[in-house]
């Protein structure tokens, strides 16, 4: 019986998500499976990968094939380096101490690598609402200028036709006032 490990499908049309499991290679994609070792869910950033990796460990050790996929996800966890240093071990190339050493080492580096992510998502997003914020602002700015223009503009208009209207009557007045005026002297 061929044993992999393999993504067992979950979800909805466009935002799927995976079970990793164990299974009999014969049997279907989303059908039975001998062991559920976590979870794949791509639709976060940056992906979240939930494993128990000393059972997906223990499958490697006894022979199970993951799939390319369900490879690059242990890949990824460190699952296959481990393997890999205890293939190591087993062989005598190098002793556990030195294994656990390089496994604690890559495991410090890929935390700080999936930390230096996680806060360039964060920083990145932040910095894209202060540039939208900024922008904001100088439209409202212009906007604001614009108003003030049309204001400054209709108050003009008016004082030029309130000047008009003055002038107007001033001149109407004028005619009756020289009138009166002369009126007096001929009499």
């Amino acid at each position: 019986m061929a044993v992999k490990i393999r993504l067992q499908r979950h979800g909805k049309k466009n935002f799927a998500f995976f079970h990793i499991v164990v299974a009999d290679s014969r049997s279907p994609r989303d059908g039975r499976f001998i062991e559920q070792l976590g979870s794949y869910n791509p639709n976060t950033n940056p992906a979240t990968i939930i494993l128990n990796s000393e059972r997906a460990l223990a499958w490697l050790k006894v022979g199970a094939e993951p799939t390319l996929t369900a490879r690059r996800i242990l890949s990824y966890e460190g699952v296959m380096l481990r393997h890999h240093l205890d293939g190591g071990v087993a062989k005598g190339a190098l002793t556990q101490e030195a294994a656990d050493k390089k496994w604690n080492d890559w495991k410090a580096q890929r935390d700080a690598k999936v930390e230096a992510k996680k806060t360039g998502i964060k920083n990145a997003a932040i910095e894209a609402r202060k540039a939208a914020k900024a922008e904001e602002t100088k439209v409202n700015e212009a906007r604001a200028e614009a108003i003030a223009k049309k204001a400054a503009e209709a108050a003009a208009q008016k004082a030029a036709e309130a000047a008009e209207a003055a002038a107007a009557e001033e001149a109407a007045e004028a005619p009756v006032e020289e009138a009166a005026a002369e009126a007096p002297a001929e009499a």
